[in-house]
């Protein structure tokens, strides 16, 4: 019984570490300006709201990938400051700043926890 009991304890760490780790990738990706490592964490199906453009809910992720990569290279993305992150559960909110070539933006992003990995089902940049 305690086999069984610190085996699965030990299962939990190494799941919070990966939960971890996608994070920190998502972090990295947006400081490095990396549309396609970003979007890699896309859901099938996300909600995207891009400056100027009216919401769009239930974009395919590829499409969602192209739409972000269009953004970032438009605005010249170049950085992001992380200024918020909360858990709740299986989901979890982080906002931040990204600096564009002119101007910053607001960028939120709403995660999961599907199948133990981070998934991102709602981005707003404004």
């Amino acid at each position: 019984m305690k086999k069984i009991l610190l085996l699965m304890g030990l299962g939990m760490v190494m799941a919070s570490f990966t939960l971890q780790g996608d994070i920190s990738d998502i972090v990295n990706a947006l400081k490095n300006a990396n549309a396609e490592t970003v979007s890699s964490y896309f859901d099938s199906y996300i909600d995207l709201t891009l400056p100027g453009k009216e919401e769009v809910k239930n974009i395919g992720k590829n499409q969602a990938g192209i739409a972000l990569r269009s953004f970032f290279n438009e605005a010249g993305i170049h950085g992001f400051e992380l200024t918020s992150q909360r858990e709740a559960g299986t989901t979890m909110y982080m906002a931040g700043k990204l600096n564009g070539k002119s101007r910053g933006y607001n960028i939120t992003l709403l995660l999961r926890n599907k199948d133990g990995r981070h998934q991102i089902i709602s981005v707003r940049i404004n």
